[in-house]
């Protein structure tokens, strides 16, 4: 498994959401994730939405992901 490849399924899976994924060693990963989707949401149901687009490759093909989940309206206040 590779950056790349993860960014593209959490993109595609979440229509509008923008991902930097970082991962050298094929199984360990970090993710910042930015969707208008996250409004209102607690981290935990933020974290779900994520790993749904992953489906299988959680506790498989990727062994972890650690996770960064913004609103763009966060984002935005970041910087």
């Amino acid at each position: 498994m590779d950056a790349a490849s993860i960014q593209s399924m959490i993109e595609n899976g979440m229509p509008g959401a923008r991902a930097n994924v970082r991962g050298d060693d094929g199984v360990h990963f970090e993710a910042e994730v930015v969707a208008a989707q996250f409004a209102g949401k607690l981290p935990l149901a933020r974290h779900r939405l994520v790993y749904a687009t992953l489906g299988d490759l959680m506790g498989g093909a990727i062994h972890a992901l650690a996770l960064k989940t913004l609103t763009p309206e966060e984002a935005a206040a970041r910087r």
